[in-house]
């Protein structure tokens, strides 16, 4: 059975006996102190050095051991500090913004940011305290470039406390960051509207209204860029439709969308089909199924025969028997038909895409180059049905 509980059984000690207890005690310190050696006090602070051996102390120390570690003295009084049970709410967010504020000075702003939030977190019935936990948080966004967080804990503040002029001017320049120039502009009205001359707010105002004025401009820009490129878009799709081309994406009775033409072949997501002078041109894929090469074509005019357009690759690099030219190949495309079809490579480019079989797939027309009467164009045509 441990002590405590033997204690629990004893008696409590009278008045009486308890005073006569406490003189006995001073009695017994007195003969102890008066027993002590006399001897002069050099146990004290020097006086070069009290400072820094202030700083050793529990109750003055501003950092922690080299190793990261507390005396069990100063984690015992942190505790303390930071203890909702030996402190009032107020108390509590005092004590954070003290914290957060301690680490705001030393620049360690994400530090601050805890130490404010929690404070916050306390959720004190005093509005000064929260305008200034807010204020403060803000202040350490500010300094992170978190504007947007930061104009969020401005404004925070100011529901707070509306006359806090410091977050009123941190919101102004926080929304002056983000681009949020009308919001700028109100906040800064606000606080010339008691400080008619505050400099800093006229400065801001006559910034955002600059800012503004060239975001404007931006974006008519932007506007008519984009209501140019989109003119043209629907010209190439308006000359499509009017030369009766299919396209295979198109769903019947649906409209064409530009996005149904761009290229599908890596790197050539910009080489897409245009109109220029009123002429389309489109980029070729051939294909080499003997070789598995390919050759891409990025602007062939719709008007020019497809024999010229060959007759630029051929002699291929990658044909090491020379046996690849204008005179000796077959060029094909399957139609919607499912089936072959050879192409007359005198026809124009726009001949052949407007053929009762032909298809347009992915936004480039595509062919198939084989040798004629070879075993690989034999075994090509015998692959359909």
């Amino acid at each position: 059975m441990s002590d405590k509980a033997d204690d629990s059984k004893k008696p409590p000690m009278s008045e009486e006996e308890r005073i006569a207890l406490c003189q006995k005690l001073d009695e017994e310190l007195d003969l102890f102190i008066n027993s002590l050696e006399r001897k002069r006090y050099t146990e004290g602070w020097p006086e070069d050095r009290w400072e820094e051996e202030m700083s050793k102390h529990p109750f003055f120390m501003k950092s922690v051991s080299p190793d990261g570690e507390l005396s069990p003295l100063a984690e015992g009084l942190a505790q303390l500090k930071y203890d909702p049970e030996e402190n009032t709410p107020l108390e509590l967010a005092t004590n954070y913004k003290e914290d957060g504020n301690f680490n705001f000075k030393h620049k360690n702003y994400r530090l601050a940011i805890m130490g404010y939030t929690e404070g916050i977190k306390v959720r004190s019935d005093d509005a000064e305290i929260n305008a200034s936990l807010y204020n403060n948080r803000a202040a350490a966004n500010f300094h992170l470039e978190n504007y947007r967080t930061a104009l969020h804990d401005s404004e925070r503040a100011l529901s707070f406390n509306p006359e806090h002029t410091k977050a009123r001017l941190r919101a102004a320049k926080s929304a002056l960051a983000i681009s949020k120039f009308d919001t700028c502009i109100e906040h800064c009205e606000k606080i010339l509207q008691k400080q008619p001359k505050d400099k800093e707010s006229l400065d801001l105002i006559d910034a955002a209204k600059k800012k503004q004025t060239l975001k404007e401009r931006d974006q008519r820009k932007k506007y008519v860029l984009d209501t140019k490129k989109q003119v043209k878009k629907n010209a190439v799709v308006q000359a499509i439709i009017d030369r009766g081309i299919t396209i295979d994406e198109r769903e019947d009775g649906g409209d064409i969308d530009l996005s149904m033409l761009e290229p599908c072949i890596p790197g050539a997501e910009t080489d897409m089909v245009r109109l220029d002078n009123g002429i389309l041109k489109w980029p070729i894929l051939f294909l080499y199924p003997e070789y598995q090469q390919t050759d891409f074509i990025r602007a062939c005019p719709e008007n020019v025969p497809i024999i010229l357009q060959l007759e630029q690759i051929f002699p291929a690099p990658w044909d090491d028997k020379n046996t690849y030219s204008t005179k000796t190949i077959n060029i094909y495309y399957e139609g919607t038909d499912s089936k072959p079809h050879l192409v007359n490579l005198k026809k124009n480019l726009g001949d052949i895409l407007v053929e009762k079989y032909y298809v347009l797939k992915a936004g480039t027309p595509s062919f198939f180059c084989l040798e004629r009467g070879s075993r690989m164009e034999k075994s090509y045509l015998e692959a359909y049905p």
